[in-house]
């Protein structure tokens, strides 16, 4: 569908690998057929334009293509305010640097090498900024995230986002943090989170060790407001829920059964910020409840073989 567009139209190539981002960023947009990312519609306005460079920017194998088929910087939006951390909704252009608490921002620029997840800008109140998980690496892009502040941490949630952690860690003068169980994925770590019990790793910032998805998986929980949870949950536009991803866990989905029964009476929450699936922002009364919940319902399950195909997004 997507490569029948007029060339002077927005299209989505056939190197796409339905991670979803690009559907992330543009709703309506682009959505998904034939299992891939397609184009929907044109854009209408300039905000709906911005939605597309923005998914174009994303897309870890560059599959968006805006007409003329050439990906200019200028309309390069990340890193993308998601929150200025006080309750202002950071896509209306607030840039978040002003006000005295922590916000978040998308790193985009998504990598091949960890299949297309996203990252995250953490800026703290005193101004440093910590990034979990990571983009693709290059120094431009380095430079670019370090006008938010000095980062001084570089959090990996698990193995599969682990590419590029060293280069970023390196470049910004940053410490590598990931879970022993997953230690032979950047071996190299600063520091090494062990066992299943919470540590604060910092002033407002809380890992709690996750394993499920993998065997060292980490969510990282911060001022009780910011939840990163890599691929241990996330938000499901198809069940309009939080889920889990049963049909890619790949240590053991009776461990991440019992990791989420741990955390679920343990944690609070607004907003949730996976690798892979949506992002949600909701009360923290509602998503305290949606987690009980998704525990009972992951309670349940039973290992399956790994298929890509059967993801819910």
């Amino acid at each position: 569908m997507a490569g029948e567009r007029l060339a002077d139209g927005w299209r989505v190539d056939e190197r796409c690998t339905n991670c979803d981002v690009a559907r992330q960023l543009a709703p309506g947009l682009i959505g998904e057929a034939g299992g891939r990312s397609v184009v929907l519609r044109e854009p209408r306005d300039r905000a709906e334009a911005k939605r597309l460079h923005a998914a174009a920017h994303a897309c870890h194998t560059r599959s968006v293509h805006p007409p003329g088929g050439r990906l200019e910087e200028v309309p390069d939006p990340f890193p993308m305010p998601l929150d200025a951390g006080d309750g202002t909704d950071g896509t209306d252009g607030t840039d978040g640097t002003d006000g005295p608490d922590s916000a978040v921002y998308l790193c985009g620029h998504n990598s091949r090498q960890t299949a297309g997840a996203n990252s995250y800008l953490l800026r703290r109140p005193d101004g440093t900024v910590m990034m979990v998980d990571t983009p693709r690496w290059s120094p431009s892009l380095a430079r670019r995230y370090e006008k938010l502040g000095p980062v001084t941490d570089v959090l990996l949630t698990h193995r599969d986002h682990a590419a590029h952690g060293r280069q970023y860690a390196d470049g910004f003068g940053a410490r590598l943090w990931i879970h022993e169980g997953d230690l032979d994925s950047a071996p190299d770590a600063d520091r090494v989170l062990r066992g299943t019990e919470p540590v604060e790793i910092a002033d407002g910032m809380v890992a709690h060790p996750l394993p499920g998805h993998t065997e060292g998986s980490v969510l990282y929980l911060a001022d009780d407001r910011y939840c990163f949870t890599g691929d241990s949950f996330h938000w499901s536009r198809t069940t309009g829920d939080i889920e889990v991803f049963d049909t890619v866990t790949w240590y053991s989905v009776e461990e991440l059964a019992a990791s989420l029964e741990r955390v679920a009476g343990r944690i609070s929450f607004e907003w949730l910020l996976p690798g892979h699936g949506d992002r949600r922002h909701l009360p923290a009364g509602e998503m305290t409840e949606r987690l009980r919940q998704l525990a009972l319902r992951a309670g349940e399950l039973t290992q399956r073989p790994v298929d890509f195909r059967a993801i819910r997004w």
